[in-house]
């Protein structure tokens, strides 16, 4: 079922309660209102294949290497989805359940999700609560929850592609971007974490002074061959994580937080062959800001603990402040 969000400058907001999906983000413009970010037509299409358009990531976004870890003593094996490596949550994740609404206003809606024992692969019955607002001071704000009864993992994410041109604009390229963090995890050639830190300066992925998007993208992807970044930035601490301005339409959103890191990703493997409202989307028609904890976190105990306790919820939330 779909639900609206609205503030009172004229932004709105359409979310699914399947996959807690953002289909649509406009901004009242002098020109006509500009939908931020790229979406698919009705529910159905969610349940289809797609790049993950706008959903809830779960249990545990991005990478898990070979699909094991182990907890307590024990050793789990998850789905391998991505190769030999676990991806998103499986092809059962959260992305394609059906969620709660447990409340919803017109301005705020708050979605659970029971995840049992064993579901996936995972230990410990999850309790997902996700939670998006959208402000009269132009923010959307997402809240994320998890707590069990038993030990398990947690890694929730949001993986809207925005396009502040519009969702049907052509690319991202001309989008100037910054980002507060002075280091990317390095990864091996499947994008696995090797625990190492890669210092950004005067590389590709130095986004430390705001930069176009397609200024380096080529070189960026020529490294690890991702064709485009997908790569895992150490944010500096809680607050302001990043920032994009839109030349075309002057618009600037604002990325906050509490998560440790965020991945930065360019669309490189959207190819066309998924339409959503009217477009078909192609390569780098969208970037996404996943703010999370590191990929492959589990097997790197140097990294952010992403384990889930009984009695200690895991709680983050992140925040799009849109201005224009």
């Amino acid at each position: 079922m779909t639900y609206e969000l609205k503030n009172k400058n004229g932004m709105e907001m359409k979310v699914s309660n399947y996959g807690c999906a953002i289909i649509s983000l406009t901004v009242p413009l002098k020109d006509g209102k500009k939908d931020m970010v790229l979406g698919l037509d009705n529910e159905e299409a969610y349940k289809g294949k797609h790049p993950f358009f706008g959903v809830a990531i779960g249990r545990f976004g991005n990478r898990i290497g070979g699909g094991k870890f182990t907890l307590s003593g024990k050793t789990y094996q998850l789905e391998t989805n991505d190769g030999d490596h676990h991806l998103h949550g499986g092809s059962n994740g959260f992305d394609k359940k059906e969620w709660n609404v447990d409340s919803a206003a017109v301005d705020k809606i708050v979605f659970s999700l029971q995840s049992p024992d064993g579901e996936s692969g995972y230990p410990g019955d999850l309790t997902a609560k996700i939670t998006y607002t959208l402000t009269d001071e132009n923010i959307l704000r997402i809240d994320y929850e998890a707590t069990t009864e038993t030990e398990t993992i947690c890694n929730m994410t949001n993986h809207s592609y925005f396009n502040l041109c519009g969702h049907d604009a052509k690319n991202v390229f001309s989008h100037e971007l910054e980002i507060c963090s002075d280091k990317i995890t390095e990864v091996d050639a499947g994008l696995i974490p090797t625990g190492g830190y890669v210092d950004i300066t005067g590389t590709p992925f130095d986004f430390r002074t705001a930069k176009a998007i397609g200024k380096d993208l080529k070189a960026a992807g020529e490294v690890n061959k991702t064709g485009g970044y997908d790569h895992n930035y150490v944010l500096r601490g809680e607050g302001k994580a990043a920032s994009v301005f839109a030349p075309c339409t002057g618009i600037r959103m604002t990325v906050s937080t509490n998560s440790p890191g965020m991945q930065l990703y360019t669309g490189n493997f959207i190819d066309g062959t998924v339409s959503g409202k009217g477009v078909a989307y192609q390569q780098f028609s969208g970037f996404c800001l996943e703010t999370q904890f590191f990929p492959d976190g589990i097997n790197k105990p140097e990294f952010p603990c992403c384990i889930v306790k009984k009695g200690s919820p895991q709680k983050f939330y992140t925040e799009f402040k849109f201005e224009w």
